[in-house]
């Protein structure tokens, strides 16, 4: 990769990272990767790197050599500015400082005990308040506290002659992208940021959705311009669009959400499933309500996310498995639970042997979640045509509550 220009003596320094089999943050599955995106700001006193990579498939010579196409050396840089302290913005913090002993480290305040627990490093760190400035001669640095967006230290960084916005985890995205702006993606390219974007939301993000409306809030009266995030494209052209659809994502946290309905199952000899069609046929016979049908644990969970974090409405699937849910359905509804998929709309289905049990497990899911529960169709063995009407049925009634809002 090479350095890319953002504006004169601004610049995104990147790695793409392409390492098979990687799970970002160890869970969430990357099969075409992610960016780490870093960014150079170049005054004509002082230089600040805002953010680092982790040692992930050749970042830090990545980044490295990016650097030194610009003219630079480690040792040329001033200030490093840490806008989150996770290891994929800050790995390799101890071998640039052992390169750079002399840097200043400019940080949040909740920040500073984290270096000295991950990486050891007490020396030349300064802890900003919110709205401080850094003058490196003719940019002018502004740090702006966003806490958990979506760690409790997490700020975000603007440089203010410019109108640029180091934006740190939000308005991030999973995928490589070989166009650095939104106005240069190919076709391509278009077609799968909004899948890479949401579904980076809905693992990442979504559970602090309130933080992110705050943060929204307190950035809007700066006169944003670009929004260069740590993970993904940067944003030039149509800025109000990314700060759009952000607000529109973490809105979904109280809804009203997409006129979308997500089915997720599972099935251990094909019984629970028999009755998929049933609900698929209930939910297409009312116009205008779209819906995904996601079979796990075939399907990681990652993708289930994204999926219900759009959808006004849940129909959950699973057998009884030994008097509880289905292990990987718990997985699921744990995850749910987690990304604070809220008041939604539910039915669960599923087919028990001996006796059932799932309805036990599911219910404090369903409390705990403030979920609409508008029903359940339990059987024992196959399902009879009984229990596949009373499928389409419920089907119908939540697809036209969503339809018509209710």
């Amino acid at each position: 990769m090479k350095a890319v220009t953002v504006v004169e003596g601004i610049y995104r320094v990147a790695a793409q990272i392409k390492e098979e089999g990687l799970l970002f943050e160890g869970t969430w599955p990357i099969s075409d990767g992610i960016m780490l995106d870093s960014y150079i700001v170049k005054g004509s006193n002082k230089i600040a790197l805002i953010d680092l990579v982790k040692d992930w498939d050749g970042a830090v010579d990545s980044l490295a050599r990016q650097i030194k196409s610009l003219g630079l050396k480690v040792s040329d840089i001033d200030y490093i500015v840490i806008n989150h302290m996770e290891p994929d913005h800050t790995g390799d913090l101890v071998n640039f400082v052992a390169k750079n002993p002399t840097v200043q480290i400019y940080c949040s305040p909740k920040s500073v005990p984290l270096i000295k627990a991950f990486y050891n490093i007490e020396e030349n760190i300064h802890a900003i308040s919110d709205g401080e400035t850094l003058d490196l001669g003719g940019k002018t640095l502004s740090f702006h506290l966003t806490p958990n967006v979506h760690w409790p230290e997490t700020m975000m960084t603007f440089a203010e002659e410019d109108h640029v916005l180091f934006s740190c985890d939000a308005f991030g995205s999973y995928g490589n992208y070989d166009s650095p702006f939104d106005d240069q993606l190919t076709e391509e390219e278009k077609k799968t940021l909004p899948s890479d974007l949401e579904r980076y939301y809905s693992n990442i993000i979504s559970s602090f959705s309130p933080f992110v409306l705050r943060a929204l809030d307190k950035v809007a009266p700066l006169g944003i311009k670009f929004i260069c995030p740590s993970h993904g494209i940067m944003w030039r052209k149509d800025v109000e669009c990314i700060l759009s659809w952000y607000r529109k994502l973490a809105s979904y946290d109280k809804g009203p959400q997409e006129k979308e309905i997500t089915l997720i199952f599972s099935s251990m000899y094909g019984n629970t499933e028999a009755l998929v069609d049933s609900f698929k046929k209930g939910v297409e016979s009312v116009e205008g309500v779209v819906l995904h049908i996601i079979r796990v644990p075939q399907t990681h969970v990652s993708f289930v996310l994204e999926k219900a974090w759009r959808s006004s409405g849940l129909i959950i699937g699973m057998p009884t498995y030994k008097y509880k849910m289905f292990p990987p359905m718990y997985n699921v509804l744990d995850e749910i639970e987690r990304s604070h998929i809220v008041k939604r709309k539910i039915i669960r289905f599923g087919s028990y042997g001996w006796s059932g049990g799932a309805e036990k497990q599911f219910t404090p899911f369903v409390d705990s979640l403030k979920l609409d529960y508008m029903g359940a169709v339990e059987f024992q063995g196959a399902p009879c045509e009984a229990e596949e009407k009373k499928a389409f049925d419920l089907a119908v009634k939540m697809a036209t509550a969503i339809k018509e809002g209710n």
